[in-house]
């Protein structure tokens, strides 16, 4: 009995101590917009306080984080009385919790045939918007869920928020719900900008577009990119309202409400899961930030019996991705030398766990980089792990910074070979500009042997080093005049190991041109470049001939990236490793003939957002197929622009130098014109 008491002595007093925890981030969060922790941390705490709370119900009291929704609304702004609740959703953190919710669900409602609704989860700041006789009359935020704060005149700053509606049976009255966010391009545009001002940066796009909205003058809300989805009719007064939540989408749609065009209906649970699955794959294609999925019961009368569960409603869930931002402790900055000699600062962490990887290390990108963020030895940091993209620092928690941290000073001299480092008028990155720099020969060796390059599988880092170590290569090019007998000599290489590295030399000797110029390393030249390099000119020959002049005629190779390429061609070393590649028999022509004429010859396009129908390098291909370049960047020297399904940031680029857009259908058409499409 004693052993009982004790557990919920210890048990009474971790939940005090959470319910501590939350009140703090929320009101950092909600109120302050500067939040401490990220999204998934504060959600373990969540969860670990409900899970208490559901263990020792005795426990729950009113004011506990899970029994409300958000912060408690700033008196500054007016505060709004919502007439039905903004309600927080239930979170699922994989699939069997998405099927209990599904099965807890078809329990109360006492059957499981019934559709589900799926839409992007947008990481932004949830709004009310009431409209009264169709006109746009009060918008407020979510608040603690009863009460928000009245932040009209500063929607209305926001270009996708209607001002005024009119439709058949439009309701007297009646409040649309919506999520207000930044685009990603957006975000980075104003940070740049903020950067140029010496002004502190923002964390992530939902801090920004929250704090912009959050704004006493609308004014500065004005100034920032702003956009905003409906995802739901909060409550309407008289009027006519569709019986299912997609169909009501539908309506607001006509209605003229910018709703979002990823929500798609299922027909069961399964079909939800590979949704939402799928969307965690593909995220990043978005120009927005979102975090998860948001399932609904699409007929609005199940919504009705099934009611609401504490802050929750029965009737949906926000499947939420694993996180991909952690706080952590910046332990020391490194630097390391690239394959052109760039020096690239990177950050040393105490570990931590993002999305089930621990990440030791972050990238830091450059000196300005740091500068801008204001990142310091010792600072809790933001870290970000998205996809396969390797972990960055987003920013330091300055309420967190201790007294005494130094800024970070950027070294004079090459950490390989002291060789004083250079700093070139109107770049970010200091150089080593020792061509014999050890460190500059590994990282060479290293990208020429990898997949996107030459793709010399059994060659890895450890090799490359050994490889160079022993003398055995000094450059890229020696590989092909390396024997079996040579690789067994070396440590802990056997027999069959040797041989497979061997024939992955060989068969590397095949690769296209395009590959071969990308594994050379030139500053400046990507795969896109490389490949339209190698289009353009066909062999390694007419490119290594071509003039400056020549190079920066071919469309979308500007003048900084030829003068590059024509400088690496003019140097004896460059020309004398082409030559020992020729020599080991590395193939140097292009993988098809160099298309020069056709419909589209001179003109360069680039692609932007989503296509319908093809992938963007099969929509590339047709475009060089009909005699036109494709680029990856628009500037003033791009022709035409393809938009498909969220654009980004290209399309605003493309307006501004007027270059000719075509969308999805328009492009289509011009395939058929030329007998490509």
């Amino acid at each position: 009995m004693a052993d009982v008491d004790q557990e919920q002595q210890l048990a009474k007093s971790r939940v005090e101590e959470l319910r501590s925890d939350i009140n703090y981030h929320d009101y950092r969060y909600h109120v302050l917009d500067q939040p401490e922790i990220s999204d998934g941390e504060y959600d373990e705490l969540v969860r670990e306080l409900s899970g208490l709370e559901e263990r020792y119900p005795e426990l729950i009291t009113p004011d506990s984080p899970t029994q409300r929704v958000g912060g408690e609304p700033v008196a500054a702004f007016g505060i709004v009385e919502h007439p039905v609740p903004l309600l927080s959703l239930g979170n699922a953190f994989g699939e069997e919790e998405l099927r209990a919710w599904h099965k807890r669900a078809a329990g109360l409602a006492e059957t499981d045939k019934f559709d589900l609704v799926c839409e992007p989860k947008i990481d932004g700041l949830a709004v009310a918007l009431e409209y009264r006789e169709g006109q746009f009359a009060v918008g407020s935020t979510r608040g603690d869920g009863q009460r928000g704060e009245n932040i009209t005149q500063n929607l209305r700053t926001i270009k996708s928020i209607p001002h005024r509606v009119s439709g058949k049976d439009l309701p007297p009255r009646f409040e649309v719900r919506g999520e207000v966010f930044m685009t990603k391009a957006g975000f980075e545009t104003m940070n740049e900008q903020r950067a140029d001002a010496g002004e502190p940066l923002f964390a992530n796009p939902r801090n920004s577009a929250a704090g912009a909205v959050r704004q006493l003058d609308p004014s500065i809300t004005a100034q920032r990119p702003l956009d905003c989805f409906i995802y739901a009719l909060g409550w309407a007064k008289g009027g006519s309202t569709p019986a299912s939540h997609l169909k009501t989408l539908e309506w607001l749609s006509k209605l003229g409400f910018n709703i979002n065009p990823h929500i798609r209906k299922y027909k069961s649970v399964g079909q939800v899961w590979k949704q939402c699955a799928a969307w965690g794959d593909k995220r990043e294609t978005l120009d927005y930030e979102i975090d998860g999925v948001v399932v609904k019961i699409d007929d609005l009368s199940l919504h009705e019996r099934l009611g609401v569960a504490g802050r929750e409603p029965r009737w949906a869930v926000a499947f939420k991705f694993p996180p991909t931002q952690r706080t952590t402790t910046l332990l020391k900055i490194h630097e390391n030398v690239g394959r052109t000699g760039s020096i690239n600062p990177f950050a040393e962490l105490e570990p931590v766990n993002i999305g089930g990887t621990t990440v030791k290390m972050a990238t830091l990108h450059n000196e300005e980089d740091i500068r801008r963020k204001d990142v310091r030895p010792g600072d809790t940091v933001i870290v970000q792990r998205a996809g396969d993209v390797i972990p960055q620092i987003v920013g330091p928690v300055l309420s967190k910074r201790r007294k005494g941290l130094r800024r970070y000073k950027p070294r004079e001299t090459c950490p390989s070979c002291k060789t004083k480092l250079v700093r070139p008028e109107g770049e970010v990155m200091r150089y080593c500009v020792n061509p014999a720099c050890p460190a500059q020969a590994f990282r060479r060796l290293e990208h020429f042997v990898s997949r996107g390059a030459m793709d010399i599988d059994g060659v890895g880092e450890q090799l490359s080093y050994t490889l160079l170590k022993d003398g055995l290569v000094k450059n890229p090019a020696d590989l092909y005049t390396l024997t079996k007998e040579q690789l067994l000599d070396l440590e802990r290489m056997g027999e069959k190991s040797a041989q497979n590295v061997i024939a992955a030399i060989d068969a590397s000797r095949s690769r296209p041109l395009s590959r071969v110029l990308f594994a050379l390393g030139i500053r400046h030249v990507g795969s896109e470049t490389a490949d339209l390099l190698a289009t353009q000119f066909g062999t390694i020959q007419a490119l290594m001939d071509a003039s400056e002049e020549e190079l920066a005629a071919v469309p979308t190779i500007g003048p900084i990236v030829a003068q590059t390429v024509h400088a690496y061609f003019e140097d004896k070393q460059s020309r004398a490793l082409v030559k020992k590649l020729q020599a080991g028999g590395v193939q140097m022509k292009a993988a098809a003939p160099a298309t020069r004429d056709g419909p589209l010859s001179g003109q360069s396009f680039v692609i932007s957002g989503t296509l319908a129908g093809f992938s963007r390098p099969e929509a590339e291909a047709r475009i060089r197929s009909l005699g036109g370049a494709t680029g990856s960047s628009v500037t003033k020297k791009t022709d035409v622009l393809v938009v498909g399904e969220s654009p980004g940031s290209k399309l605003e680029k493309a307006q501004r130098y007027g270059t000719t857009i075509l969308n999805n259908d328009e492009f289509m058409a011009l395939l058929r014109q030329h007998g490509a499409a």
